[in-house]
């Protein structure tokens, strides 16, 4: 019996030594200084800018943070919430530099930190596309794709019902090792970007093939505009990705907005040609709110769908011109693609001139850097003439029309009915009519699905769909 009870002492003992070391080590662990993910080794910077530093350690836990750019340390406090943060100052482009957290329980030292430009790429799969999902010139790019001035950082695939903090990932140095994983439109821009301006691109990408653009957007703009959440019921259900709204800005878009960025670049739209008529005003609204987490009206730059066979004759067409007209939105840019596809692949293989022409929007837009025209012609206005249609562009300088003849303009009436129409092209304005129509009211161009225009201006850019109604 006495020996039963040394026993049990001893294992009494044991136990409270147990639990009073880990006890310990759980304050200590606590105590430790943490940061979000997207806070790493090889990371960007945005330049020139009020950056946030911030993150998690014990409450009212006091530290330091080592800037290596300006050879300053500054202390800082963490509130009684477990949470700290500091601004910072960043200097002009260059690097790399080291950042240094020194704390009573632990030190993280981020080395080959780079101060440039930070770009967040979003969307569905032709963001996502990779060089390994097949480019064109894909060994010649892969190859020559080794370039320290651009660093990635791949936002893994997360869902979540409410806002998170964080996001899976990491930073890595663009190498032939890790570009081919990347999206290629954001690595074509970055590549462009970086090597006219020679300062570092950061990309952000943060993506999920067959997205539609609901999923994007906060769920407070559903609440303020329940005429969205009626239109987000015609999207049906696939199986790559939910269709419920606002799960992927929850948990891949709400956690890096207090992440200095330099602007978005977008490409998405295809799997809303369930309910196209209503992506401008989704589209306008999702831009808006993520303007409004970021707190500054930072530039949007999106890439124009392609035509192809998405189910339906117009849906498409309707997409694109519902994209046109987001570009009364201030500070955003669109690229068109509608000559460098193919209506038989959704994934049109020419990545290079994606990017290309996103990087020249925002070289000329946002850097005051490109003198050339970035935007193809864009309708302007109408005017009718007899029974015919004057149809007026935007960036119309030294248009043409490839092949003999404009293709896919139509004509209708107080009728509302639609006839496919003849078309001429005289000092930049392009003259509409039909046989069928006596007394023309709108008109429209290459609003079916696969509709290739052929109507250019002197940059080689096609002109936008569009419908006068």
């Amino acid at each position: 019996m006495l020996i039963f009870k040394s026993v049990n002492t001893s294992i009494f003992k044991m136990r409270f030594y147990l639990l009073l070391i880990f006890i310990c080590s759980t304050a200590i662990v606590k105590a430790e200084i943490t940061l979000p993910n997207i806070f790493s080794d090889k990371m960007v910077l945005q330049r020139e800018a009020e950056v946030l530093l911030y993150g998690w350690a014990d409450p009212n836990e006091e530290f330091e943070i080592y800037t290596g750019w300006n050879d300053k340390t500054v202390a800082v406090k963490t509130g009684n919430n477990a949470k700290w943060q500091v601004t910072v100052q960043t200097p002009e482009a260059g690097g790399p530099y080291s950042i240094k957290f020194t704390g009573k329980g632990n030190e993280i030292i981020f080395t080959q930190v780079l101060i440039g430009e930070v770009w967040l790429c979003s969307g569905q799969s032709n963001m996502e596309w990779s060089a390994n999902s097949t480019i064109d010139n894909k060994e010649f790019e892969i190859a020559n794709a080794n370039n320290d001035l651009i660093r990635l950082f791949t936002v893994q695939k997360r869902t979540a019902l409410h806002p998170l903090e964080d996001v899976e990932g990491t930073w890595e140095a663009c190498t032939s090792e890790t570009m081919p994983d990347f999206s290629a439109v954001a690595y074509f821009f970055a590549k462009k970007v970086a090597t006219e301006l020679n300062v570092p691109i950061g990309l952000v990408d943060a993506s999920w093939g067959a997205s539609c653009a609901e999923v994007w957007t906060p769920e407070n703009v559903f609440e303020s505009f329940p005429e969205l959440a009626n239109a987000h019921k015609a999207i049906k259900p696939n199986k790559w990705v939910t269709i419920e709204p606002s799960v992927l800005y929850n948990a891949m878009i709400a956690p890096l907005t207090n992440f200095k960025i330099s602007g978005v670049l977008w490409y998405q739209g295809e799997s809303n040609t369930a309910n196209a008529s209503s992506y401008q005003n989704l589209f306008t609204h999702m831009i808006t709110s993520w303007r409004t987490a970021w707190q500054y009206d930072f530039p949007f730059y999106y890439v124009q769908i392609a035509p192809f066979k998405y189910g339906g004759t117009y849906e498409g067409g309707i997409v694109r011109d519902q994209q046109r007209r987001t570009l009364s939105l201030k500070n955003t840019g669109m690229a068109m693609t509608s000559d460098i596809c193919t209506v038989d692949d959704i994934h049109p293989q020419n990545k290079q001139d994606v990017g290309l022409r996103l990087a020249n929007i925002a070289l000329k837009y946002h850097f005051n850097a490109f003198d050339g025209e970035v935007n193809g012609p864009l309708y302007d206005m109408v005017k009718v003439q007899g029974n015919a249609i004057e149809v007026s562009f935007h960036n119309d300088e030294g248009m043409y029309v490839k092949g003999k003849q404009i293709d896919h303009f139509e004509i209708s009436g107080e009728n509302g009915v639609w006839y496919p129409a003849k078309a001429s092209l005289k000092k930049g304005v392009v003259r509409v009519s039909a046989k069928e129509v006596k007394l023309p009211v709108h008109v429209r161009y290459a609003w079916k699905s696969t509709a290739i225009g052929n109507l250019f201006n002197a940059a080689g850019l096609p002109a936008s769909t569009f419908t006068s109604e």
